[in-house]
């Protein structure tokens, strides 16, 4: 498999004018008449803005969400680490803003280790984005997994290494964060 090379925004806009279905590709891609302008820009494509947790099982008014902007705050999860209840249903999602061009084939991925020995891994595909026209973040949330249960589980700290890379395997984000299992949230 060879990649083609790469166009700019207003060459794929104008690439076959007259197929309906890839006009409405990129018209949710934000190019073509009603589309955004795609400025030409310097820094990341993809800026990742949170992370987040949610669960049906979460109590009222709980929310467990990473501001994976401030450095600080992921490395103060070190010393204190995000709780997750045991045996619960939960799914993680992952808040991100598109800056100045289209991407394509942008996955997250999430290996989770303990003690230093992977005991899960989660990759799932972001897909491919053009930048919001009004400038809002993209929100992905991804499918459900049950935490771990019992008093082993419960001991210790678990570490997080999580990316998000495209095809080409450029790095858009890498952070690690940690977290515990415990009875309650």
């Amino acid at each position: 498999f060879k990649l083609g090379e790469k166009k700019t925004a207003e060459e794929l806009a104008t690439l076959d004018a007259n197929d309906e279905s890839l006009n409405k590709w990129k018209a949710s891609l934000g190019l073509g008449p009603g589309g955004s302008a795609l400025a030409a820009g310097n820094g990341p494509k993809v800026t990742v803005l949170a992370l987040s947790l949610t669960s049906p099982t979460l109590p009222e008014g709980k929310t467990i969400s990473l501001d994976v902007t401030d450095a600080a705050h992921i490395a103060a999860l070190k010393t204190n680490p995000v709780t997750i209840k045991e045996g619960v249903e939960y799914s993680v999602g992952i808040t991100f803003q598109v800056n100045h061009s289209i991407i394509s084939g942008v996955r997250y991925i999430q290996v989770v280790k303990r003690a230093g020995i992977k005991v899960d891994k989660l990759e799932q595909m972001l897909g491919s984005y053009a930048p919001s026209p009004d400038g809002t973040p993209y929100t992905k949330k991804f499918q459900e997994e049950e935490s771990p249960s019992g008093m082993l589980a419960r001991s210790g700290t678990y570490t997080v290494r999580s990316r998000v890379i495209d095809d080409d395997g450029e790095i858009y984000a890498d952070f690690e964060w940690y977290f515990k299992l415990a009875k309650e949230w």
